[in-house]
């Protein structure tokens, strides 16, 4: 690692149910640093649920929106941002993840992203938009299979989370940072 990457933010991104926020406060707490997660700071920014803005303000615009607070989280500092699964959709965003962070890839299967989706308790569709009107894991699938080239191209390094704790998850994206 050159002396500045440790100054650069770890981002993670991943299908929805990957961990990237449960690991993200495990990371923040044993580094001491600030945490970013972009879908907690869009709901507070903006007043209502994810699902809320898509449904009354679109995709498209939520996903500006979401452009407009990475690029914030980067500027002010943030050590470590959980980032939505759908960030990667925008060439621009993943230059943006590449260049400024080192991004990790949390990689879940759609079996075991359903199962942690399912165990969060909420109806995952309605707190999920892009999961409405299909069944979680058949969806999952989907989203994996358009977005994984995607994760791979703004991916520094990619690290298995399936059978894996949030703490055990850290400890790898820890030693995956530490190679880069």
């Amino acid at each position: 690692m050159t002396p500045g990457e440790s100054a650069r933010p770890i981002a993670l991104i991943g299908l929805m149910g990957a961990g990237k926020s449960s690991v993200a406060r495990v990371l923040g707490e044993r580094l001491g640093v600030g945490v970013a997660d972009l879908d907690g700071m869009i709901e507070a920014v903006e007043g209502c649920s994810v699902a809320e803005l898509f449904e009354r303000a679109g995709e498209a615009w939520f996903r500006r929106r979401e452009s407009e607070l990475l690029a914030e989280a980067i500027r002010s500092g943030v050590r470590v941002v959980a980032c939505g699964g759908g960030v990667v959709l925008d060439p621009e965003r993943r230059r943006l993840l590449r260049e400024r962070c080192r991004v990790v890839w949390l990689e879940a299967s759609p079996e075991t992203a359903t199962a942690r989706l399912e165990a969060a308790g909420a109806n995952a569709a309605s707190v999920r938009p892009l999961l409405a009107g299909q069944a979680t894991r058949e969806r999952l699938e989907t989203l994996l299979r358009e977005r994984a080239p995607l994760y791979a191209e703004a991916a520094h390094a990619r690290v298995a989370t399936d059978g894996q704790s949030a703490e055990q998850v850290a400890d790898a994206v820890l030693e995956a940072v530490e190679r880069l």
